[in-house]
């Protein structure tokens, strides 16, 4: 979909918000208490960064009436829109998400352009925050569990009948990787946002492609700690494509290699790639969306 494609806008009610928590957020992660200090929060960046932001655009862009692909180009989310987003979706309130999205949906962007610019680089933010000790895991995981349900009510997925069964995921390390703490990571992360995840630590190829054949996942996720597992990758990649029990099948890959050179995701036949375990969920979130779109 391209930039300047216009889809339909979700009507989206509180009832259906709160039934996703089911799906998207597992049982031993609980809301938050300190929604009015969160609240207050994203009040005061409001006020002091987003709206002299559009201020500065309406008197840059209005004056010089620039073309349509340099006002797209401008108006594209930024590091504001990007913690202004994590910052809504670090409360409880989901609807002021979704209002935000919608804004953002009437500059003109389409949904493929705000997930790689908006959604997925505010799990990545996400991240860093709980990194930087600005958040902790539970705060992390309730974020990103609400941009999946921002994703999937956006992408008209969040209804189907189907949705339990399909959000389930093989998390596989290549063969002859030895690096188990980017796997562990993710699959911890895709558990606590409300994920059936099936571990390979330890499998061949073979095994790895096999477990995609007795059992229907929506993804794959396999990690490779360097370049000489390239071609053990693509052959695992290529296994699991011919065997899955899922013929649409979503396949993420994760590893420093990726995020240094984003092309090879595609020579490994693979789907997407995700720089971080938080970012990861968000990608298995748009992968088994793409699927469900198949499937109905």
């Amino acid at each position: 979909m391209g930039r300047g494609s216009q889809a339909s806008i979700p009507q989206i009610d509180q009832r259906i918000l709160q039934k996703l928590e089911t799906h998207f957020v597992a049982p031993d992660i609980y809301r938050r208490g300190d929604l009015a200090l969160r609240q207050s929060q994203l009040a005061h960046m409001v006020s002091d960064k987003v709206i002299p932001q559009l201020l500065r655009l309406h008197e840059e862009i209005v004056p010089e009436a620039p073309s349509v692909d340099a006002m797209i180009a401008a108006l594209a989310p930024d590091r504001t829109d990007i913690a202004g987003l994590a910052n809504i979706v670090l409360g409880d309130d989901l609807e002021a998400a979704v209002r935000y999205v919608i804004a953002l949906r009437e500059r003109g962007l389409s949904m493929e352009t705000l997930f790689i610019e908006l959604l997925e680089p505010t799990a990545r933010h996400l991240g860093e925050m709980w990194d930087n000790d600005a958040c902790d895991f539970i705060d992390v995981t309730l974020g990103v569990a609400r941009l999946q349900k921002l994703l999937a009510a956006f992408n008209d997925t969040h209804s189907s009948d189907a949705l339990d069964m399909r959000r389930t995921v093989l998390m596989a390390m290549t063969p002859g990787d030895q690096h188990f703490f980017g796997v562990t990571m993710v699959e911890r992360f895709l558990e606590a946002a409300g994920w059936k995840v099936q571990t390979e630590t330890a499998a061949t190829a073979d095994q790895i492609a096999d477990a995609a054949r007795t059992r229907w996942f929506a993804v794959a996720g396999l990690t490779a700690g360097s370049t000489q597992m390239i071609d053990s990758l693509a052959e695992t990649i290529d296994l699991i494509r011919k065997r899955s029990q899922n013929p649409h099948i979503g396949i993420m890959v994760g590893g420093p290699l990726f995020s240094e050179d984003p092309s090879l995701v595609a020579v490994v036949g693979a789907d997407a790639t995700a720089p971080s375990a938080p970012a990861a969920v968000l990608v298995a979130q748009k992968l088994s969306d793409a699927a469900s779109a198949h499937l109905n």
